[in-house]
């Protein structure tokens, strides 16, 4: 592995393998306004939400690396601390790159990246109206982390106002993530979207606790074919086949006699089980050849 020491990189190396490292990351879309009432739109990607009592999102504006000034939101912020954050999707993603030009304070990113504002209830920023998804914020705290060309300012905000597009929401208010088509941000200029080949799911852990990996057995935990990714699922299955259950299950898989395989196709075969969400199934092959 490659040691790199913070202290004796430049921010400028660091920041590449930051954005390359930690992602894809969501983008907030922050609009801001001054108290002049200028308004401000500009995307950030150090971002996340923290917390739901009280609902809380963070973004860093963070100070320029190269001459270590701040930027317009945070300036806004300071004078007015109230933000809306609003979610970006693939149909907006050319006009969000756009608005993130450093115009001269005073420009509004609106009239520049050709979206529209819109009244929000609480707050007195605009929404974007073009995004499915905005969070009117009250600003709580801003925490100033160094003070140095590059450092991050944590704006901790809490939402008062959620506004979501008619037909995102499921039957159990799950959002669809093919309906709302987000982006997020990579390192470069690439970004990843949440439909298509880029999406995959990922199931959490059983509410019951899974064997884990340490209680497969030996052959398949060692297995050079089986992958970790296999593994992980293998072990959230909460219990192993049981004997009888072992004693049923049939010497032929998909046309082919188990005792004849060899380990790389038997383990092939149940890898493709698990392709298919059938991990029990494949667990259970691998077991019976041992087990006969």
């Amino acid at each position: 592995m490659l040691k790199i020491d913070p202290s004796e990189y430049s921010n400028q190396k660091l920041h590449k393998i930051l954005l390359g490292g930690v992602a894809p990351r969501p983008i907030a879309f922050v609009s801001t306004i001054d108290k002049k009432g200028r308004v401000n739109l500009s995307p950030f990607s150090f971002y996340n939400a923290f917390g739901v009592n009280p609902t809380t999102l963070i973004f860093s504006p963070s100070r320029r690396g190269r001459d270590n000034t701040t930027k317009h939101t945070l300036e806004n912020i300071l004078e007015v601390p109230e933000v809306v954050i609003n979610a970006v999707n693939y149909g907006m993603v050319q006009q969000m790159s756009l608005s993130s030009t450093e115009y001269p304070k005073g420009v509004n990113e609106f009239v520049k990246s050709g979206l529209t504002p819109v009244d929000s209830s609480i707050v007195k920023p605009p929404r974007v109206k073009e995004s499915p998804l905005q969070f009117e914020c009250q600003v709580r705290e801003v925490i100033e982390t160094g003070g140095k060309a590059g450092s991050a300012n944590l704006v901790i905000c809490e939402i008062v106002m959620v506004h979501i597009k008619e037909g995102l929401l499921d039957e159990e208010g799950n959002i669809d993530t093919d309906k709302i088509d987000l982006v997020g941000r990579l390192g470069g200029d690439f970004y990843v979207r949440t439909v298509g080949n880029a999406k995959f799911k990922v199931p959490k852990p059983l509410s019951e606790i899974g064997i884990g990996v340490d209680n497969l057995p030996e052959h398949i935990r060692l297995s050079k074919y089986l992958s970790g990714n296999d593994l992980g699922i293998l072990g959230n299955l909460k219990e192993l086949p049981s004997v009888e259950e072992m004693k049923s299950t049939s010497y032929q898989f998909q046309g082919d006699d188990l005792n004849s395989l060899t380990e790389k196709d038997l383990h092939n075969k149940a890898k493709q089980l698990i392709t298919e969400g059938k991990p029990f199934e494949a667990l259970k092959i691998l077991m019976v050849k041992t087990f006969r």
